[in-house]
């Protein structure tokens, strides 16, 4: 029992909210899913889509003086299959297509912070369609960083329109923001949530990132006697230790930072040339010089253990990258890695 009693402890407000949900189903549940409304469904939608498996235990705990009626659910998944199915048997269609549209889009509780989640090439290359007044609107509403990127990547004599509409715009009447964001939503979002599902190379490509270096060689020889092609695409979307290289000065001091001494010296000692050089010259001369002597004390070492170091700092890199800290772009245009 004390077991059940932490997992419940563990989940928030919405959680409990969304299991609550999920185990009454559909008879006890639509009465209560009429009377929200469909910001509040969006929202408990998105965290039980997400939700992952709740004990049949915990969810008796949960429920408390109700536990005759949930304890034949069973333990529960939340996921957007669960999600979906539940909605469709209690709201209109249109209604449901719209709202697991929306969760399967970028990630944001407005339209706007969704927007700031957009790529801004994929924004760029919808809102040059539009009039530059609703484009000056919606650059006025998302955050000046985002914006910025935005209006470097539209056309040079659109993007000066745009800006000269947001230069003369006073206070925009509610209606007008209103009807901008429905449109937003109808033909940007809800295309973008439906085009968006994830590319089966992209998956692959990031599972092998995490395959040592003979058992990725071995995987990709294989894929290309049977699919060149496809082999070709995951090689190029795979981020790999040696293009940590693409970092400039900046970048390089952030992950040397954040990484274990111990463990860069064992990368290195796998690196090229090329490689070696580029972190030895963004440390200090004698903090280059202990960490050669390091590697030469060493000695040989196994390439297993080489390849899980590198891995390590790899993965450093990617989790940099999440926070901020540095960008990390994919291989197959020329854009590097900038801090």
């Amino acid at each position: 029992m004390a077991s059940e009693s932490k997992e419940l402890a563990r989940m928030t407000g919405p959680e409990k909210a969304a299991a609550f949900m999920l185990a009454i189903g559909e008879e006890y549940g639509k009465p209560i899913w009429e009377q929200l409304t469909d910001e509040e469904i969006r929202e408990l939608s998105v965290v039980m889509s997400n939700l992952g498996q709740v004990s049949a235990q915990t969810v008796e705990t949960l429920f408390a003086g109700f536990a005759r009626d949930v304890s034949s659910v069973g333990s529960l998944k939340g996921s957007y299959d669960t999600t979906e199915r539940l909605l469709a048997r209690i709201l209109p269609e249109d209604r449901v297509n719209t709202i697991m549209e929306e969760i399967r889009g970028p990630a944001g509780r407005t339209m706007w912070d969704k927007l700031g989640n957009v790529n801004e090439m994929v924004l760029a290359s919808y809102l040059k369609n539009e009039y530059p007044q609703t484009v000056a609107v919606v650059l006025n509403k998302i955050k000046p960083e985002h914006a910025a990127r935005v209006l470097s990547v539209l056309p040079e004599d659109f993007s000066m329109e745009v800006v000269m509409r947001m230069l003369r715009m006073e206070a925009v009447q509610k209606d007008i923001i209103d009807k901008v964001e429905q449109t937003l939503r109808i033909e940007f979002m809800n295309n973008l949530a439906r085009t968006s599902r994830r590319d089966s190379h992209e998956t692959i490509a990031e599972i092998f990132n995490y395959l040592d270096r003979n058992t990725e060689s071995r995987f990709l020889s294989a894929l290309e006697d049977r699919n060149r092609e496809s082999a070709e695409r995951i090689r190029a979307l795979m981020f790999t230790f040696e293009d940590l290289a693409k970092l400039d000065p900046g970048g390089v001091q952030t992950l040397l930072r954040n990484v274990d001494k111990g463990k860069l010296a064992l990368a290195l000692k796998g690196a090229s040339d090329t490689l070696r050089d580029l972190f030895f010259s963004n440390m200090s001369e004698r903090a280059a010089k202990i960490l050669r002597e390091d590697m030469e004390a060493m000695g040989p070492v196994r390439l297993r253990d080489v390849d899980e170091a590198q891995m390590e700092m790899v993965n450093k890199a990617k989790e940099l990258a999440d926070e901020g800290e540095i960008i990390l772009t994919d291989n197959k245009g020329e854009d590097e890695l900038i801090y």
